[in-house]
């Protein structure tokens, strides 16, 4: 007799039904429903992402296929009308709360992990991606003349490499327009690229006493205020602290700024950047900027991985929830990944859990040891009982 459910099951319960339905009255998701849960359009949705179903017939079709062990998911096969339906008019902010909530236990287990770096400075990068999509399909998404495209806008903590913040907007609407609307506590360090150029955003970053580190238009009118010295045949040929003296540059950033130059050897390439942390040693700001790479890794990873090009729906409310899924899930193989003694590749760990979804076997057992054998279920003879 199996003592676990299926390893989906258990995954599912990282997601508390408690704390799902005090999301699902918060966002008022389940508002005129009939009989179809937020619980199962979830498991469905995430069955989407784990699985990865391609199409709504897939997603539906591959739950009923496992009707028999769907017992422990709580729930029964949706149909396609039913989850399509569901997928247009319920809310996506549900799966928003569900994303943070979950968030707070990843951050849980990445604290027990070693940081790159010795500040003790929280290391956020920022960065966006542009998902394609077919204008005469998605006509709310209009990005170019024969063109449709969201943007998925993105926080990425380094402690863990775990997503923190998502904003998803229509392609055409810019990085630095959604940079201003991103908070971060005093002492962050945030990298970004050269698309987060905005004198106003730097002032602001510089009062609310946040770091950033980025790279430098080289058409940016700037003073030498100072010149500090630098070690001869060094890799830092400059570092200034300077003034910006463009067309309203002092009423937007009033502040000293601190500009260096650093010969990346590795790619014979010389790099600007733009900071102001006065304390940091050059070497260590150009190693900063470095690891902002990890943020584009993330969504190569994310768009290999997980159902984030393709979608199942057309409306934006369907779309915004399969993103916030593939989010989510995102967050659950890196929880996995990181509790789980077995060196797993974040694409072995997304293929494997998916051959294995239905598999009934004991969830940190597997992960710990994929590759070995499972216990055999013993079978014992009843004894009979003798009566006088």
């Amino acid at each position: 007799m199996n003592k676990v459910g299926s390893i989906f099951s258990q995954v599912l319960q990282m997601f508390p039904r408690t704390k799902f339905y005090q999301a699902v009255r918060k966002t008022k998701a389940e508002r005129h429903a009939r009989g179809f849960s937020s619980w199962t359009q979830f498991v469905a949705m995430l069955f989407c992402q784990l699985g990865r179903a391609h199409s709504l017939r897939e997603i539906c079709g591959g739950l009923a296929s496992c009707e028999g062990k769907l017992t422990h998911l709580g729930i029964k096969a949706p149909s396609r009308s039913t989850l399509a339906y569901a997928n247009e008019h319920r809310s996506w902010e549900l799966y928003q709360l569900i994303f943070f909530d979950l968030l707070d236990q990843c951050r849980l287990q990445a604290s027990n992990h070693k940081r790159k770096f010795r500040f003790k400075n929280k290391l956020m990068s920022i960065d966006s991606t542009t998902i394609d999509l077919c204008i005469k399909v998605f006509d709310w998404a209009r990005f170019r003349r024969t063109k449709g495209a969201v943007k998925l806008h993105l926080v990425l903590d380094h402690d863990g490499y775990l997503p923190s913040y998502a904003h998803i907007t229509e392609g055409k609407v810019s990085d630095v327009k959604v940079a201003h609307m991103m908070r971060f506590d005093p002492g962050t360090i945030v990298v970004d690229d050269r698309g987060y150029n905005d004198y106003s955003l730097w002032g602001k970053w510089c009062s609310q006493e946040v770091f950033f580190v980025t790279r430098m238009k080289t058409n940016t009118v700037y003073e030498v205020c100072e010149r500090k010295e630098v070690l001869p045949n060094s890799l830092v040929l400059e570092d200034h602290i300077i003034r910006l003296t463009g067309k309203g540059a002092e009423d937007k950033c009033p502040f000293y700024l601190r500009r260096i130059v650093y010969f990346d050897k590795e790619n014979d390439e010389i790099f600007e950047f733009l900071t102001n942390h006065m304390k940091l040693s050059p070497f260590t700001i150009a190693e900063i900027y470095k690891e902002r790479w990890q943020i584009e890794i993330f969504f190569k990873m994310i768009k290999q991985n997980l159902k984030i090009k393709t979608f199942v729906g057309t409306s934006a409310n369907a779309l915004k929830i399969q993103i916030w899924t593939a989010l989510i899930a995102i967050l659950i193989l890196k929880y996995l990944q990181m509790k789980s003694t077995f060196k797993w590749s974040l694409s072995n760990l997304v293929a494997l859990l998916r051959m294995n979804l239905f598999t009934y076997r004991g969830l940190w057992a597997w992960l710990n040891e994929p590759f070995g054998t499972p216990p055999e279920n013993l079978m014992y003879q009843q004894l009979r009982l003798k009566f006088s």
